[in-house]
């Protein structure tokens, strides 16, 4: 290293640097900057900064020559390597470890290993089974031998992790209370309107017991499958969840789950769970403040002269316009309006049924329908069937014939079958074509989109609110795709609910860190980056990293407050790096 300066018009500024040789050529690079001359005299107390700078430079030059020589790694070609000694190790998971002992779930283990007799570390357990969830997805067995890859071993055995399910199960309530509590040390949980939604997993077995039992399945895998409920807020970090058994009517697994939450929220959830009865569940005004609803409402399903106002031509409004114009979706320019949303709404009511420890009854509540309307969204809507019918008529030139109920978005819902009878029975297939009156019912909805709610707030925050639902499937996709969640091969009812729970956790993990990247990276680059980061070990030297350093692991480095991306880190210092992770 050697002394370098700049000289601008008021001051100059000094730096370490160095000659280093990049894709054949030498480049100048700036080692650490000292600052100007005025900056160095005032801070350090010196009258010559240039001399004070220069002795820096010589004592980093000593510096660099001592570590050189303390790491000064031997290797010899004709010697064999020890037999079953380890070499490589994981680093990444230690970003992973600093959110987790940020939550306080080291806390949480404590507390619960208080109240049981065990003589595991459940913090040790618990916290393997969420790193591996996240870095190497597998079943159990598996992520007790992915577990050793990390630069701090395990102090558990397999046996111990199948014991510690159980109980991990038995505290679930106590978990997720403790963890959302905790979480909002870490920052404010936006939580003004929370999410809702339901998905299910499926097991590779053939008969159905406890919980997994046979009902209709995300992914039409005609096998016996459990429900997730699952509660999220406004910055897509997950509240609570539930398991509930495979054939429960999902509508009916909101309110159960609500009653164990804070009072005060406002839920926003699908099409799917807006039946009557949660909508009066979560139309409440009481003493600790409001509890309210945005639900998706789908106009098709409306009365007719509800469903006729929300087609209508005249009486909307521009999002977003003082003035309250009216317009007519029949004047308006395809092109100059596209990217405009025009709305109406009005107050209606709905009776529902609440249920009460005098029994049920039936009440009616007063909601406000908003109906919006968008070219952009229309010309999408038409895209997407324009696709379907072309797949559609393709299958009749290819003979197809339709039978039974076709879902909504199955091409062959256009395929209509004419067939001759006899006796009641058919007797021959006449033909098979596109039923244009089906495309034509479809078209009428094109563009039209409503929600409602029992809030009397503006349309923008509304519909603002209910745009965010799409976070809430992404936390489903991470949990099934990038975690692997199913298949589930545990067969115990609390083993299987504590895969659950350690699943959830694993995406509040990921999204903390998510947040801590200012979300600047995707998944698909955060996942692969933190599996790469391997350190080769060098028994009593240290650490050498064999990852490539990048503009993420930089991120990542600038982000946690430490630094792995050197050419080797000595012992010490990454035993002080797996310290500082755990405070």
């Amino acid at each position: 290293m050697r002394l370098g300066w700049t000289t601008g018009k008021y001051s100059t500024t000094y730096r370490a640097v160095k000659t280093v040789r990049i894709n054949g050529k030498n480049k100048t690079q700036i080692v650490k900057s000292f600052g100007s001359e005025k900056y160095i005299r005032e801070t350090y107390g010196v009258s010559d900064a240039k001399a004070w700078a220069k002795e820096q430079v010589r004592l980093m030059n000593e510096a660099e020559k001592e570590d050189s020589a303390k790491f000064n790694i031997e290797l010899c070609a004709g010697t064999d390597l020890v037999m079953d000694e380890q070499r490589r190790f994981n680093g990444g998971y230690l970003f992973l470890q600093d959110i987790y002992y940020e939550l306080g779930l080291h806390k949480i283990c404590r507390a619960i290993s208080s109240r049981h007799l065990f003589e595991y570390d459940l913090n040790d357990i618990l916290s393997r089974l969420i790193y591996t969830r996240i870095l190497y997805p597998s079943s159990k067995k598996s992520s007790f031998h992915e577990s050793k890859r990390f630069i701090e071993q395990p102090s558990f055995e397999l046996h111990d992790i199948y014991r510690a399910l159980s109980v991990i199960a038995e505290e679930s309530d106590y978990i997720q209370s403790r963890l959302f509590k905790n979480s909002t040390a870490i920052q404010k949980r936006n939580t003004q309107v929370i999410y809702y939604d339901c998905t299910n997993f499926y097991f590779e077995i053939d008969a159905a017991e406890d919980d997994k039992q046979f009902g209709k399945s995300k992914e039409n895998r005609p096998l016996p499958i459990v429900g997730m409920g699952l509660f999220m807020d406004m910055d897509g970090i997950p509240i609570s969840f539930s398991i509930y058994p495979g054939n429960r009517n999902e509508q009916m697994t909101m309110i159960p789950l609500e009653e164990k939450m804070l009072s005060k929220f406002i839920v926003c959830t699908d099409a799917g769970l807006s039946s009557a009865t949660n909508r009066v569940f979560n139309s409440y005004d009481g003493e600790d403040g409001l509890r309210g609803y945005i639900t998706t409402q789908p106009i098709k399903t409306l009365k007719e002269f509800l469903k006729k106002w929300c087609l209508s031509d005249d009486g909307w409004f521009l999002d977003g316009d003082g003035s309250r114009k009216k317009y007519k979706i029949s004047e308006l320019d395809d092109e100059k309006d596209r990217d405009k949303i025009f709305y109406k709404t009005r107050w209606i009511k709905e009776e529902g049924l609440i249920h009460t420890d005098k029994g049920d009854r039936k009440e009616i509540i007063e909601q406000k329908l908003i109906v919006s309307y968008s070219i952009k969204y229309r010309n999408f809507q038409r895209r997407i069937r324009e696709g379907q019918i072309k797949r559609a008529k393709k299958l009749v030139e290819d003979g197809y014939t339709s039978f039974g109920k076709k879902k909504q978005n199955d091409p062959k819902r256009f395929i209509k079958t004419d067939h001759a009878t006899k006796d009641g029975e058919v007797a021959e297939i006449t033909s098979s074509y596109i039923d244009q009156s089906i495309i034509e019912n479809e078209e009428k909805y094109d563009g039209f989109y409503a929600v409602c709610t029992n809030l009397d707030e503006s349309i923008s925050s509304i519909v603002k609110a209910n745009k965010r639902r799409w976070e809430i499937e992404e936390c489903f996709r991470i949990m099934k795709t990038d975690f692997e969640a199913r298949p589930v091969y545990l067969n115990r009812k609390e083993r299987i609910l504590a895969h659950f729970i350690t699943c959830f956790i694993s995406l509040i993990v990921y999204r903390y860190l998510e947040k801590k990247l200012a979300d600047r990276y995707t998944i698909d680059q955060i996942l692969p980056t933190l599996q790469e980061m391997d350190f080769m070990k060098y028994e009593g030297k240290g650490y050498q990293p064999v990852y490539t350093r990048t503009e993420l692991t930089d991120a990542l480095h600038d982000a946690f407050g430490f630094c792995t991306s050197k050419q080797i880190v000595p012992i010490a210092k990454m035993r002080n790096i797996c310290s500082q992770t755990k405070k």
